[in-house]
């Protein structure tokens, strides 16, 4: 049994979501927004994220993270700030030991909804019924539920390869 926390992160607010994996499910343990306050300056709004992501980390212990790799952004300045956040939300879990996993958010999408061109609807439906959840999460929430997801789904394929396909893409 593994528990992961999924990450979609944001300057302005960021998602999380946590799963725990038993045999061949995914079992929906928690997940949220993690409001940052909008009238302080970047540098204190990081601290309020990683802050925030040790409390989470504290109390559901997960072994693993999956979070959303920086896309375009609207403007440079957005995507910046976007890039802190993420290296705010990594540097907490990589300090307790948790290895961190990327992936595009089409990826994501992909794994989640079977295509990478889903919309934010389809992605909160398909976390829903994937997880048997009574209500779709809110949006941010339910991208970082769909981050973990994907990354239940990618280890469980890495797993039934044989050792010697596994091995063939690292680096010597």
């Amino acid at each position: 049994m593994a528990t992961i926390l999924g990450i979609d992160p944001g300057s302005r607010k960021t998602g999380f979501g946590v799963i725990e994996t038993r045999g061949g499910d995914a079992i929906y343990v928690t997940s949220g927004i993690i409001r940052l306050p909008v009238d302080e300056p970047l540098g204190p709004r990081l601290g309020v994220l990683f802050t925030s992501l040790n409390s989470i980390i504290d109390e559901f212990r997960p072994d693993e993270l999956a979070i959303e790799q920086v896309f375009l952004a609207r403007s440079p300045d957005a995507a910046l700030k976007l890039g802190h956040a993420r290296g705010a939300a990594m540097t907490a879990c990589v300090n307790r030991g948790m290895p961190v996993h990327e992936y595009a958010a089409r990826q994501i999408k992909q794994a989640v909804v079977g295509t990478g061109a889903a919309s934010k609807e389809q992605v909160q439906h398909m976390v829903k019924t994937l997880l048997k959840l009574p209500a779709a999460p809110k949006e941010d929430a339910a991208d970082a539920l769909a981050a973990a997801l994907c990354h239940f789904h990618s280890s469980r394929s890495l797993q039934r390869l044989p050792a010697t396909v596994r091995s063939r893409g690292r680096s010597r």
